[in-house]
């Protein structure tokens, strides 16, 4: 399984893009930062696409993917409310064409898919599952399972207090949303965000329900408080004795298949 960061970050500039991550060049999870990391070669691959909520910097370029590629169908999974959100405010017939239905209804640019929270789906030659997290509205992280039996879960944006969804998930790698430093431990739960104090918090009950820690990789960063973010996981790392690196744009990650 290959894994590359094409957003890692919560703002965006010449240098940061918004949350997307693209498995096996076939599967991207979250659009903020997906047109704009990809060459058309590289977006025509492009089979499925995982949403895990509906706010602006997650779902943005979904309609652009669209518009290039109306010769084809890509499948958008999500859960519901995420689903409704961006066909009322992004893909609505008025700030976009209305992707789900055209150009033809049998042959539409977009198909729209439904996930049940806590079910497994197979999507083309992946186990997908997508689990409830703590955010502002509703949202899920997804943990993606190959047929080599390599999985990583992608949190999305997430806060505290996720001991229901570490029961329901076994990944090699986490890959989780810090973008606060701990001088905002206060506040970051509040729209469901984390810290690395929070962070590390969410770590322990992960090994203490699971028996071990897997690699973790942080993104959605807030890139002025960066460095912050970095010495305070370093901290959280030597004191965990885990693994844990910060994402960045198109750093790319490689599973090793496991032996059969």
């Amino acid at each position: 399984m290959k894994i590359r960061f094409l957003g890692a970050h919560m703002f965006e500039s010449n240098r940061t893009r918004l949350s997307s991550i693209l498995v096996d060049d076939v599967m991207a999870i979250d659009a903020g930062g997906l047109t704009s990391a990809l060459s058309f070669e590289e977006q025509e691959r492009i089979q499925t696409v995982l949403l895990t909520h509906g706010h602006y910097d997650h779902i943005r370029d979904i309609p652009a993917l669209a518009l290039k590629h109306q010769h084809r169908t890509i499948d958008i999974y999500a859960g519901r409310p995420t689903l409704e959100i961006l066909t009322t405010h992004l893909i609505n017939g008025t700030v976009y064409p209305r992707f789900h239905q055209q150009p033809s209804k049998e042959k539409p640019s977009l198909k729209l898919n439904s996930l049940e929270p806590n079910g497994v789906t197979k999507v083309n030659e992946y186990e997908v599952k997508a689990v409830p997290v703590r955010h502002a509205i509703p949202s899920v992280g997804y943990q993606v399972r190959d047929k080599q039996g390599n999985s990583v879960f992608f949190s999305g944006d997430t806060g505290p207090g996720l001991a229901a969804c570490w029961e329901q998930i076994n990944p090699d790698v986490l890959i989780i949303e810090t973008a606060l430093s701990n001088k905002s431990a206060g506040v970051a739960s509040t729209p469901g965000h984390l810290c690395p104090s929070l962070l590390k918090k969410e770590l322990e009950d992960f090994r203490r329900l699971k028996n071990y820690l897997p690699r973790v990789f942080i993104t959605h960063m807030n890139p002025e408080v960066e460095e912050d973010i970095r010495r305070e996981c370093r901290q959280v790392s030597d004191e965990l004795e885990a693994e844990i690196d910060l994402a960045y744009e198109d750093m790319e990650l490689v599973l090793p298949d496991k032996p059969s």
